[in-house]
This record gives structure tokens, C-alpha cells and sequence, in this order.
């Protein structure tokens, strides 16, 4: 609640995405008593922490992704690479729901094991109700040692799974102080976008974000 009291004293947001009890029985009580509040344009649930692979196939979360459409909310997929196939599967499944990938589902940048993550990526980039944030990547490569380049082939893959039009840009602030700055990861994609593709930066640095989460905001970008 005190994001959505900060949002309703702040006209720089513009949006809250929250978290709610999706498996809850209670769950359309919920919705129906957090649809009053006009800046909650969503929700996301913490699946990366989830032991089971397939939690967002569970029946009693399923159950509440269902009712997400009914109240206009979206929802956020924060997975690892290893939970993909259990979203693609949730994304198609409900065909009407607007979904956002997180931080590109968290490739494995240290590594350099890019190949599953990209196969599912292209995958679930297939339904075109699904987004994909480009952010959290500095904290999944070695946070003292990066470059930008480091990042290239992961955006390329993105960039050609999803277009401009289904892109949005995000900070992972503060989580990203761990390896960068907060202009030192706007930086990271602006260069990639102004490098590979200028004329789609109003999109991925605002205006997908507006349409995917339906916000109000004035050409000055303070929320309405």
C-alpha cells in the first residue's frame, strides 16, 4: 500500500505493479478491492525464488492469472531461463492477457550460455500478448568486469524475438547498484538502440511502456 499512497502524492508515477496473493481463494475479493485504486496497473510475483520449475502452472495460480484480465491488470514474469518453458506454456494459455517478460528472463550472461535461453525466448516472444523489459542484465554478468559489448548478442536476440513495438526499457533500480549505475544501464541500452535502431527510441524509452500498462500520462510524461 505504500507505493500506491506515494503514486496518489507523486505525479512522476505514473504506474504501480504490486503483488498480490495470486493462488489466494479470495482472490477476486482482492482484485475487486484493489481495482479502485487507479495507479495499480498490475502485478508480479517473485517466481524466480519459487523451487518448482512449473509454479506458474499450478492450478491455484493459473486460477488467479485467469481473473487478471476482468479488472485490466497485467502481469510481470520474473523468471530464470530455466522457468521459460513453463511460461510459454502460461502465456498460452491465456491469449487475452497482456504479459511482460522481466529482465529478459535473466540469461545467463557470465557464462555465456545463450542458446536454450534464446530458443525459449523466441518462443514465448511467439504470443503476441508478451512483452520483454530490457533490464537486469549488468547483475547476471561479472559485476566489476563489463561492457557494454558484453550485452550485444543477448539485446540482439530480443530485439529480433520481439521488434521494437513489444520492447520496453527498465532500470532494475536499486538491485542494479550491485554492478552499475543507474545512467550507466540507460546507457547500456541507448547505445545498443541508438546504434541499431534511432528512430524506434521513443518507443522502447516510454511509449510501449504507456500502451502495454495503459497509463495516463501528459506529453510532458507527469502522470495525469
Amino acid at each position: 500500500m505504500f507505493l500506491l499512497d506515494l503514486a496518489k502524492r507523486s505525479r512522476s508515477i505514473a504506474g504501480v505493479v504490486g503483488w498480490i496473493d495470486l493462488a489466494s481463494p479470495a482472490i477476486d475479493e482482492r482484485l475487486q478491492f484493489f481495482s479502485r485504486f487507479e495507479k495499480l496497473r498490475g502485478f508480479r510475483h517473485v517466481v524466480q525464488s519459487e523451487p518448482d520449475d512449473r509454479f506458474v502452472m499450478r492450478p491455484d495460480f493459473t486460477r488467479g492469472i485467469s481473473r487478471l484480465q476482468k479488472f485490466g491488470f497485467t502481469y510481470d514474469i520474473l523468471i530464470y531461463p530455466r522457468q521459460l518453458s513453463a511460461a510459454i506454456e502460461l502465456v498460452g494459455k491465456f491469449p487475452g492477457q497482456r504479459f511482460v517478460v522481466d529482465h529478459l528472463a535473466k540469461p545467463e550472461i557470465k557464462s555465456k550460455d545463450l542458446a536454450a535461453w534464446a530458443r525459449h525466448l523466441r518462443d514465448i516472444a511467439r504470443s503476441t500478448n508478451v512483452y520483454c523489459k530490457l533490464s537486469g542484465l549488468v547483475t547476471e554478468t561479472d559485476w566489476h568486469r563489463w561492457t557494454c559489448a558484453d550485452f550485444d548478442p543477448y539485446l540482439d536476440v530480443a530485439f529480433e524475438a520481439f521488434g521494437p513495438d513489444r520492447l520496453l526499457f527498465g532500470s532494475d533500480w536499486p538491485v542494479c547498484l550491485l554492478a552499475a549505475s543507474y545512467q550507466q544501464v540507460k546507457q547500456i541500452v541507448e547505445g545498443y538502440v541508438d546504434r541499431k535502431a534511432p528512430a524506434e527510441r521513443e518507443k522502447i524509452f516510454g511509449a510501449n511502456a504507456v500502451r502495454f500498462y495503459d497509463l495516463k500520462v501528459h506529453a510532458n510524461g507527469f502522470a495525469a
